[in-house]
Order: C-alpha cells, then sequence, then structure tokens
C-alpha cells in the first residue's frame, strides 16, 4: 500500500492583497453579513470571491466588490475547491451551519479538506473569522508551506 501523503513540503508566499472567499449556509448568511459589515473597510482592500446568494447579499447590501461563483448546491463549493488546489485561494470563511443537514454536504467535506491539505486558513464561525481578520498576516506578505504537488505526482507514476 502506498503512501497517499505528499512526500515533502515546498514554499509559498501569500500577497499582501489576500484572495478570500466567503461562504455561509442558509441559517447562516445573516450571521456572516453581520460580521461582514464589522470588517467591510479590510475586506474591501482584498480580493472577494462567494457562492450563489452569499456573494449577491454581499455585493447587494455592503457595496463590497464579491465575485460569484455558482450555489453551493450546484458546485459552488467545487469551485472554491479548485481554486485552492489552483493555489488561487489563500483564505476561506465557511460560516457553516452544524444543525442543517445539507443536502451537498460530501462538496463540504471535500472543501474542508482541500483547504486543511493546501495549507488554507479558513474560518467557520465569526469568532475564529474576527481572529483571521485581525491577524497583521491579513494584509502583509505570508511565507507558508503546501504539498510538493509535482513531486507528489512523479512519485505516483
Amino acid at each position: 500500500m502506498t503512501d497517499a501523503r505528499p512526500p515533502r513540503q515546498v514554499p509559498r508566499t501569500l500577497p499582501a492583497q489576500k484572495r478570500i472567499a466567503l461562504i455561509a449556509h442558509d441559517g447562516k448568511k445573516q450571521e456572516l453579513l453581520e460580521w461582514a459589515e464589522r470588517w467591510q473597510s479590510t475586506l474591501g482592500q482584498h480580493q472577494l470571491m462567494g457562492t450563489g446568494t452569499t456573494a449577491a447579499r454581499l455585493t447587494q447590501q455592503l457595496g463590497l466588490t464579491v465575485e460569484g461563483l455558482m450555489s453551493g448546491p450546484l458546485g459552488g463549493d467545487q469551485q472554491i475547491g479548485a481554486r485552492i488546489a489552483e493555489q488561487r485561494l489563500d483564505v476561506l470563511v465557511f460560516f457553516w451551519d452544524p444543525f442543517a443537514p445539507q443536502p451537498h454536504d460530501p462538496d463540504v467535506k471535500a472543501l474542508l479538506r482541500l483547504a486543511a491539505l493546501w495549507n488554507v486558513p479558513v474560518a467557520c464561525n465569526a469568532a475564529s473569522a474576527d481572529f483571521l481578520l485581525s491577524s497583521p498576516f491579513i494584509s502583509e506578505r505570508y511565507d507558508m508551506s503546501i504539498p510538493d504537488a509535482a513531486a507528489w505526482a512523479s512519485a505516483r507514476v
């Protein structure tokens, strides 16, 4: 049986202007909007993207520029996951609802797995999102490590 973990890590530098995904399950959309309003000035300094209704509401209600992707159940979670795998996402803010069953739960778990694998900072509630956005690293370059995908792929051949 082969080891599924990448054999080594390589450096990656996140830019000062982060690419931040904002996602919220239906029962958490209002909470995310209230949180984003408190952080509107900081969020406005970064490149934002979001799934479906969340992106639309952030744009309409707060005037933030948010690239709208598909709704989560229609593939939006997978679009965010692809950006993580392509190293085109730096921070994930995902207010998920632990009490509501989600028809796309496997997609949500896959998204969170990719974020963990690729060392993407994740906030799943207002407190953790406050900690992320109040970090000095949110507006500075940040050196980190990620899996060496090329070495891992060649080791699997």
